[in-house]
């Protein structure tokens, strides 16, 4: 009788053959190099006064080196992370398989790794990775967590590199030091996976990246055409492609033209109209000394109170036939087919349905 796996209709493990036996293929990410870069970030900062006696001045010393030797063991002995295409959700127990995929389970998965180098799929994972921050940390197994900051150090390491997107991180980081200061100052330590060492060296390192954001400035191009040599009509264009407010006030900062430009009220009531409803207008409606609608100030007054829509070049899609959870893309039928577990709906375009980020987190609530 042949051996089954987790279930039928996975991929299954990667194993290689050793002298030893077959053991289970790892990959091992990058290791944070916190030997080169020590952080002296204080620690009250970090702590309150309830944990003076835990960090005084006189264990200081003596404390950092048992954070830096426990999150340097808890580094290198990073369990092995999956980049597969699809996974199977599976929300009870069944013939061939016992349990249910959790949100750790699928995230250590799927292949997000990969997914922040693909400029359609990057806000989309910066933003599941934003909304983990804030409410599912906790729920995440201590695979999972290590998957998370590695992925994490990736996405930062790449905005210091290509300069682009570095508001969205900053918003994340700062969600996420957030969450953990109110962890690590006693609030959920016992929910906490691991030593509360390792804890306290990863919100130094987010304190870290928080300040090489923040030091982070773009490199002038002399060479090439510019923004200032664009005629009007094409500037006015970029403008209205934009989705958000904040992108339009600082394109609007980089010369005197798009600063006018970037004050058009057209602009700003389509910007409206697309991420809010009329009813939501006439809760928040703003007018000026002659009677117009400040459309500007009503953009930022209505995204206090309500989500703007969310727009992603590329997302997850679920099956709601097979249950499948995947990565759409041109290879997608040929991928069910290579992997076993072509789709048995009669029409799959019609199962296919895109999956937000929150929409990821509720699949896994149970």
């Amino acid at each position: 009788m042949p051996f089954l796996g987790q279930d039928w209709r996975s991929p299954g493990w990667s194993w290689i053959k050793t002298e030893d036996g077959w053991k289970r293929c790892e990959s091992w990410s990058r290791d944070l190099d916190r030997e080169n870069n020590p952080c002296n970030v204080s620690h009250s900062i970090i702590l309150n006064s309830d944990d003076e006696e835990i960090f005084s001045n006189e264990e200081q010393e003596y404390t950092s080196k048992k954070r830096k030797k426990d999150h340097f063991r808890n580094d290198t002995n990073t369990q092995c992370f999956y980049r597969e295409k699809w996974i199977y959700v599976h929300k009870e127990s069944t013939r061939e398989r016992h349990g249910y995929c959790t949100l750790g389970e699928a995230f250590n998965r799927l292949d997000f790794s990969s997914a922040i180098q693909d400029i359609r799929r990057f806000t989309y994972v910066v933003k599941l990775l934003q909304l983990i921050a804030k409410s599912q940390l906790t729920s995440l197994s201590g695979v999972a967590q290590k998957n998370y900051f590695n992925i994490l150090d990736k996405i930062v390491q790449k905005v210091l590199d290509d300069h682009q997107n570095p508001r969205l991180i900053k918003d994340l980081l700062q969600d996420l030091s957030s969450t953990l200061c109110i962890l690590i100052r006693g609030v959920g330590k016992s929910v906490l996976v691991g030593n509360i060492n390792i804890w306290i060296c990863r919100l130094e390192t987010i304190l870290r990246w928080q300040q090489q954001l923040q030091n982070l400035q773009v490199t002038k191009v002399n060479d090439g055409l510019t923004l200032s040599d664009l005629p009007l009509h094409m500037l006015n264009n970029i403008l209205y492609r934009f989705s958000d407010g904040w992108d339009i006030v600082t394109l609007g900062q980089v010369t005197p033209t798009l600063s006018v430009l970037s004050e058009d009220r057209q602009l700003w009531k389509r910007l409206c109209q697309y991420h809010f409803a009329e009813q939501q207008f006439c809760r928040h409606l703003i007018l000026s000394e002659k009677g117009h609608v400040e459309w500007k100030l009503m953009y930022f007054a209505l995204q206090k109170h309500y989500p703007p829509r969310e727009q992603y070049g590329d997302t997850l899609h679920f099956c709601r036939h097979c249950s499948i959870l995947f990565w759409k893309d041109c290879r997608l039928a040929l991928l069910f087919k290579d992997s076993g577990h072509p789709c048995t709906a009669a029409d799959p375009d019609s199962c296919f349905m895109p999956v937000s980020p929150q929409h990821f987190i509720d699949l896994f609530k149970f």
